[in-house]
């Protein structure tokens, strides 16, 4: 309203380049310290573009903002989603289920950007199938996986299935399911406009086929120009053609669509077998009484790395390791089941809910013999 009533002359525009930096985000430090990426206007702007388009922002769209700004989810993909397109946004100053719904159905929101933690609280807010969400037309979720049953439970409460989408400090957003079209449960969809995704080997850069497991590397002009006074991260970050590599896994379907499989750091390498950790924990998630877990591996004289899983009960469930165990012995192979269980009260977690598995690690891995 401030901008719609000034004067087009008081508004000189400003000279700006599209390679100068336009803001710096720390990454989450999830795998070590964080890293001050330099965003430029251009890495915006074509990011942005490319959101418009896939996601259809509209100017009579209303957000409703309850992620924190700091991080590229909140600032870019959200907030300055909304101003992109002319839009409404509302910022609560925090999160709450009851406010969450309320405000959703008062204002008559139209989109709403959260990570699993808080579409879980949505989900287990005892009055939530009160709330007719019918008039809204974009729920995303991001900053970490989306489990299957959330994925079912939100679509059964709330009449909306949730577009999942893949992004990063560096890029802002890579991947995304299609606002109309499949929905694919477990995947992160497709490169969106503009966007290069591949499947490489870690080791060698070189392109893998379809259906295998590798690192997922991405270019385009949305990937950001470098760290901050971190010239040699800078150069090991991309490879010598010029993509960036996410040190995250996955691999591309026949149909391009993507599925990620954990961060590379986080893989589990025991007896020379690969595990990777959201495949034991799909399994402890369906285990009942089981409200949150984390595999990680630890340190192991014979096996290289010996399977960890991290369980919180359920509140009032009392668990036995043995039991879960024995579970994901007929659920996995042998080398994939976890050689010990430790129950806690919560994990560890970022700003964002990711859970925090270096700082597992730190705490509950003794060393070797």
């Amino acid at each position: 309203a401030l901008l719609a009533a000034a004067p087009a002359a008081d508004l000189p525009p400003l000279p700006i380049d599209a390679q100068q930096t336009a803001l710096m985000i720390y990454t989450s430090g999830t795998t070590g310290r964080p890293k001050g990426a330099e965003i430029t206007h251009g890495n915006l702007t074509a990011n942005l573009d490319a959101l418009h388009q896939a996601w259809g922002w509209r100017e009579d769209d209303v957000l409703l903002h309850v992620l924190p700004i700091f991080h590229v989810h909140g600032l870019v993909v959200a907030l300055h989603g909304a101003l992109h397109a002319g839009a409404t946004a509302i910022l609560l100053p925090r999160f709450s289920p009851a406010e969450v719904l309320d405000t959703l159905t008062r204002r008559r929101c139209t989109v709403f950007m959260a990570v699993p933690t808080i579409h879980r609280r949505l989900v287990e807010y005892p009055h939530a199938a009160d709330y007719d969400l019918r008039h809204m037309r974009l729920l995303t979720s991001g900053s970490d996986r989306l489990p299957d049953d959330l994925f079912q439970q939100f679509r059964q409460i709330f009449g909306h299935t949730l577009l999942e989408r893949y992004g990063m400090t560096e890029t802002g957003m890579n991947l995304s399911n299609p606002l109309h079209g499949e929905r694919r449960v477990g995947s992160v969809g497709l490169p969106l406009p503009g966007v290069s995704a591949r499947i490489a080997d870690p080791e060698t850069d070189a392109p893998l086929p379809d259906g295998e497991i590798g690192e997922v590397q991405i270019r385009g002009p949305h990937v950001f120009k470098g760290y901050w006074q971190m010239p040699a991260k800078t150069a090991a970050a991309f490879t010598a053609d010029g993509w960036l590599r996410t040190g995250d896994l996955g691999l591309r379907q026949p149909d391009g669509y993507f599925t990620l499989k954990g961060r590379a750091k986080d893989l589990i390498i025991t007896g020379g077998l690969n595990v990777y950790p959201p495949e034991v924990e799909l399994v402890l998630a369906a285990y009942p009484g089981v409200a949150a877990s984390a595999v990680i591996g630890c340190p192991d004289a014979e096996w290289g790395e010996r399977i960890v899983a991290v369980v919180v009960p359920q509140p009032g469930v009392a668990l036995r390791a043995e039991e879960i165990v024995a579970y994901c012995r007929h659920q996995l192979a042998s080398y994939k089941t976890p050689r010990a269980v430790i129950f806690v009260e919560s994990l560890p977690r970022n700003a964002l809910g990711k859970v925090q598995k270096a700082e597992l690690r730190r705490l509950l891995c003794a060393p070797t013999a």
